[in-house]
């Protein structure tokens, strides 16, 4: 990554990283903050269940077709002024969602928040693509992982306390405030990582030439579909699980909000696992490893909706289930953008798209036989683990491993 001698600019360069990790929590924190107001909303607005998860799949379809616009335009003009112009937008959504006046308009004005939110999303994979190469690169999307988990740790908890002094609406305003916050850590530690000269030219020709090379690739193609199947069961778990463990067994929103956080601190672990695991061991056994624990989850959740179990073997299968796709994050991501620093945006915006929108797609479908049954999140979630392991079919004989990178990398980036 290129500098100036300022003071200014070094200390921007040393925050950057940390500023593309914050950057990383604009899914998660946008998804799990009004998770435990979800069934008060639904109350207040008349809506069924399933219409009210439709404020999931809206924000999760346009976190998906944000990164999928976002990705190649800042490969052609850059990551700075497409972030900027993201999280205004973010902010003044959120406000929007807080004074919507019934759920299909908070439905449509979450599915522009993700829209939004979907620019930071790529950007930090993209820019930390620009400036990390070989193995510093496995270690910073293992630590995208982490602080991915880490914000879906403290969404969840945060909005179960902010649910005792504020309504769903409240919780709108502070992510409004939130998305302000990294307003302005952008303006002061951002600084372009994509030089002109490495800028791809030729509009939406290029971006086309750029897509038949992507989906030509058989390594990328099978690392995107697997991290769209796990990310379907694990926002599957996400839009059925609040539903699950406070209308069947009886949670409070407060102590739904603390299982859901101890179950994510497993994903803490998984993540720093799964890239540690990639980076000394195979990125391709990392991903395997992930597939097979979250198998295990999503196993346990089907046998929970056939037959009856305590809470806690339902709060066990979620944790295996979450840890399991996290754990699959770091390894599928390397696979899918070690290879196009050219055009790593647009590689991004794929693999972002395709989490979010298998997530979005799936979400819906716990719904469907109303709040008092487990079984459509168990078929869901097993159906979609056992896809992506078929996924990695398209890994076999073809796999590549970026650690050889690192002995062409010059002037690897650090953090």
């Amino acid at each position: 990554m290129t500098t100036t001698t300022t003071p200014h600019s070094c200390m921007a360069s040393r925050l950057l990283p940390w500023l593309l990790l914050l950057l990383t929590t604009f899914g998660p924190i946008s998804m799990d903050l009004y998770l435990p107001a979800l069934p008060a909303l639904t109350r207040e607005l008349g809506a069924h269940t399933s219409i009210a998860q439709l404020t999931v799949t809206a924000c999760l379809i346009g976190l998906a077709a944000g990164q999928l616009v976002s990705g190649p335009i800042s490969d052609q003009f850059g990551r700075r002024l497409i972030l900027l112009v993201g999280v205004i937008a973010y902010i003044v959504m959120s406000v929007l969602c807080a004074v919507s006046p019934s759920v299909e308009v908070l439905i449509a004005v979450r599915f522009v928040q993700g829209l939004a939110g979907g620019v930071g999303i790529v950007i930090a994979q993209a820019a930390g693509r620009d400036v990390f190469d070989g193995k510093e690169l496995i270690r910073f999307y293992g630590r995208l992982a982490v602080t991915g988990s880490m914000a879906a740790i403290v969404g969840p908890m945060l909005g179960g306390l902010l649910t005792s002094v504020v309504d769903w609406r409240g919780l709108f305003v502070f992510l409004a405030v939130l998305g302000a916050l990294i307003l302005v850590a952008v303006l002061v530690m951002f600084r372009e990582t994509l030089p002109v000269e490495r800028r791809t030219s030729g509009g939406f020709a290029q971006t086309a030439r750029d897509y038949r090379t992507l989906f030509g690739d058989r390594v990328f193609v099978g690392a995107v579909l697997n991290q769209g199947f796990m990310y379907a069961a694990v926002f599957a778990y996400l839009a059925g699980s609040t539903f699950v463990l406070q209308d069947i067994y009886g949670l409070s929103p407060q102590r739904y909000a603390a299982c859901f956080a101890l179950n994510n601190v497993g994903g803490v672990i998984a993540g720093w696992l799964g890239g540690r695991l990639s980076e000394r061991w195979s990125v391709v056994g990392a991903l395997v490893i992930g597939i097979v624990v979250g198998g295990l989850g999503a196993l346990g959740l089907l046998v929970a909706g056939l037959v009856h179990v305590p809470v806690g073997v339902v709060i066990a299968a979620l944790f295996f289930l979450a840890f399991g796709v996290l754990v699959s994050g770091p390894p599928a991501t390397t696979l899918a953008l070690a290879e196009y620093p050219q055009m790593a945006g647009t590689a991004g915006s794929v693999l972002g798209t395709v989490r979010f929108g298998f997530g979005g797609v799936a979400a819906p479908l716990v719904g469907l036989a109303g709040s008092l049954s487990i079984l459509p999140l168990g078929l869901v979630t097993t159906g979609a683990v056992l896809l992506a392991g078929a996924s990695c079919l398209m890994l076999i004989g073809r796999t590549r491993l970026p650690q050889e990178e690192e002995s062409s990398a010059v002037g690897t980036a650090s953090t």
